[in-house]
């Protein structure tokens, strides 16, 4: 090597150092080797002798590369030996640990069982503790919400809602003396005054549901509702939202009243569950009591904590226990009253059975088919009242009414128009519905100032369409009612017979029509309910005459205007049908009481006491005919029997003797 310059030496020597410095950044050999051949590459001519150097070291470095890989494979080994070798000490330890404190918690037992304080413990799981038992009656108690129709105080449904500044919801009964006794809010303890209360008006539908006044949403606990403070109209925030504060029109959506947006008081808000939290009212957790006095002695009275309808026929003797004074006046109602059969009041009259007090009520007039259906609910939920007793339904006037040859007077209209009145006969025997229908429109007004739309020249007439395009209309019910085509009733019948139009089955509203001719087609297709039986000046055929005449159109519709003026009800046959059953009701009343007065007057023998009722008819009677015998049994000092009544002792039939040796009595 003594031909190698001594430059060549020193640029080994800075290749060496060059080396080692890499080497210490972290460079990998490989990427050392690359700067190598660079550097040889750039050299000068002279550094070529150094090339057997180059190799050397390339040789060196691959050598170094597979021995430096085996090294490392070997420390990550060895370092994931050791982790697991800590984890599974870790475990081994934990698992003595445990066993240990299993045999220090009973002499020489391995109990199979949790004990009691592991139960109670703040991390326990279980399906009857859950987590947090120890907490469950401090701050994290478990939430209970409030539902929105329910009062504050009482926690039960509310009946005349009024709401607190802070959005809480009371029932007014039980708000006011609240506030008498301590005049803070019962939910947060704020002062209160009764002045600040807002009585709240709930919007709702046919089936009793709160609804959104303007959109008819039905309220839930998750709705966002408010109420203005101004009106106290409820709505639900999404309205108020989109027709008020969006559109920037500040009048309230139901009677136009101005608000403002102070006005808006939020009653309950799904993103803010915690204003309904019972487990945060104020009262609740001060034990407070929200009863009044009269309430409280009705808590404690114990007649009201027994459901007297699940006692059956214990319930009058617990009732009597509960109400001494009950018990005179029943018992001296039960004297009046006898349950023993009484004879007839007449001896002419012998054929008569006896009578007797009837205990069962008497089935009223207006009873269902069906049941109200108690007895079946209480059978099958724990939660209702138990009934045993099957009770017919009772349906109102108008259900009972309209059931089909139940009102059979006919009743009377006039329709004016301009061309003449038309008097119709309204035939309730047969369709009830379609003449209660044409009653209650007509009493509103719904038929005045509509127009004839469609007249057929010898067909019909048509009208009662408020729109007066035929398309419109609806009954009084508003919606549509069912036919009816029982009975004798034919469009065979002829001119003036009024029906009801309709658009097919069971679709019938306000619209009828009047038949110029016979049309047997239209039978139980169309509901006949009324008659043209008259008109002004005592024709109603000629009125109708002038109708058909009118000049029509396209579409035949009256080129003139024919409007309905008017309908005026003279006879309504349901007003007369319930007249006339209020008095025959008042008359069996009266024969009733009559009754009653009579067995008052008669012996449980079947004779009648004279002088039993001071002012009586039959006393005066008396008085005039037989006074004397009156007078001398009066001066007896006792009641007499009139002597028609008289009991007569039957005669004792002779026995007949019988032969023979007889039975040797006297022997």
């Amino acid at each position: 090597m003594d031909y190698l310059p001594a430059a060549s030496w020193e640029l080994v020597g800075l290749i060496i150092r060059g080396i080692r410095l890499l080497e210490q950044k972290g460079v990998e050999k490989v990427y050392i080797i690359g700067i190598l051949l660079l550097g040889a590459l750039a050299v000068d001519s002279v550094l070529i002798s150094l090339l057997n150097w180059v190799w050397y070291l390339i040789c060196l470095g691959l050598l170094a590369i597979p021995v430096d890989a085996a090294l490392r494979w070997q420390s990550r080994r060895n370092t994931s030996l050791d982790s697991a070798s800590e984890d599974l000490m870790r475990s081994l330890e934990g698992a003595a640990n445990h066993q240990s404190a299993r045999i220090e918690a009973g002499p020489g037992t391995d109990k199979l069982y949790i004990t009691h304080s592991e139960w109670a413990s703040e991390d326990a799981f279980s399906a009857s503790a859950g987590s947090g038992l120890a907490k469950a009656s401090g701050a994290g108690a478990p939430f209970k919400r409030l539902p929105f129709n329910f009062c504050a105080i009482s926690l039960q449904p509310f009946k005349s809602p009024v709401c607190a500044p802070d959005g809480s919801i009371f029932d007014i009964d039980n708000i006011l003396p609240w506030l008498l006794k301590h005049g803070t809010n019962p939910v947060n303890g704020a002062p209160l005054k009764s002045t600040e209360l807002v009585k709240l008006n709930f919007a709702k539908n046919d089936d009793g549901e709160m609804v959104d006044p303007v959109t008819y949403k039905v309220f839930t606990d998750n709705t966002h509702m408010v109420a203005l403070r101004n009106t106290g109209n409820v709505f639900a925030y999404d309205t108020v939202e989109r027709l008020n504060i969006k559109a920037k029109m500040w009048k309230d959506l139901v009677n136009d009243e101005e608000f403002s947006r102070k006005d808006i008081v939020t009653l309950q808000d799904p993103q803010n569950v915690e204003s309904r939290n019972l487990s945060s009212f104020k009262y609740l957790k001060d034990g407070s009591n929200t009863l009044t006095a009269a309430q409280q002695r009705e808590r404690n009275n114990p007649a009201n904590n027994v459901n007297l309808d699940a006692l059956g026929s214990a319930a009058d003797v617990f009732a009597l226990r509960q109400n001494p004074a009950q018990i005179a006046k029943s018992l001296t109602k039960s004297l009046k009253t006898s349950a023993v059969p009484k004879p007839p009041t007449s001896s002419s009259s012998s054929t008569t059975t006896p009578t007797s007090t009837n205990t069962s009520a008497s089935k009223p007039y207006n009873a269902a088919q069906h049941t109200t259906g108690r007895a079946a609910a209480s059978f099958t939920s724990t939660g209702l009242t138990p009934h045993t007793t099957a009770e017919r339904a009772l349906l109102s006037d108008e259900e009972y009414m309209l059931k089909p040859r139940r009102v059979k007077k006919p009743g009377y209209a006039r329709l004016r128009t301009k061309l003449g009145a038309l008097t119709l006969e309204l035939l309730p025997e047969h369709a009830p519905k379609a003449v209660w229908n044409f009653i209650q429109l007509s009493r509103r007004g719904y038929y005045t100032s509509t127009c004839f739309h469609r007249n057929i020249r010898n067909f019909m007439i048509q009208g009662g369409d408020p729109t007066g395009t035929g398309k419109g209309g609806t009954s009084c019910w508003g919606k549509n009612f069912a036919d009816e085509f029982e009975g004798p009733l034919s469009h065979a019948l002829g001119r003036g017979l009024v029906s009801m139009a309709n658009k097919g089955k069971d679709t019938n509203g306000s619209q009828f029509f009047v038949l110029y001719r016979p049309a047997k087609h239209l039978d139980r297709k169309h509901t006949i309910f009324a008659k043209v039986v008259g008109g002004e000046g005592g024709d109603g055929m000629e009125v109708l005459a002038r109708l058909e005449a009118v000049q029509v159109g396209e579409g035949d519709r009256p080129v003139e205007e024919m409007r309905i003026e008017g309908v005026d009800v003279l006879v309504d046959p349901f007003e007369e049908f319930l007249k006339e059953r209020r008095e025959r009701e008042e008359v069996e009343g009266a024969r009733r009481r009559a009754g009653e007065k009579e067995d008052e007057r008669t012996t449980w023998t079947g004779k009648r006491v004279r002088g039993a009722l001071s002012g009586d008819k039959d006393d005066a009677q008396a008085a005039a005919v037989g006074k004397y015998l009156r007078l001398a049994n009066a001066q007896d000092g006792g009641a007499s029997v009139e002597a028609g009544d008289e009991w007569e002792e039957p005669v004792m039939k002779k026995a007949k003797a019988s032969g023979g040796f007889g039975n040797f009595d006297n022997w």
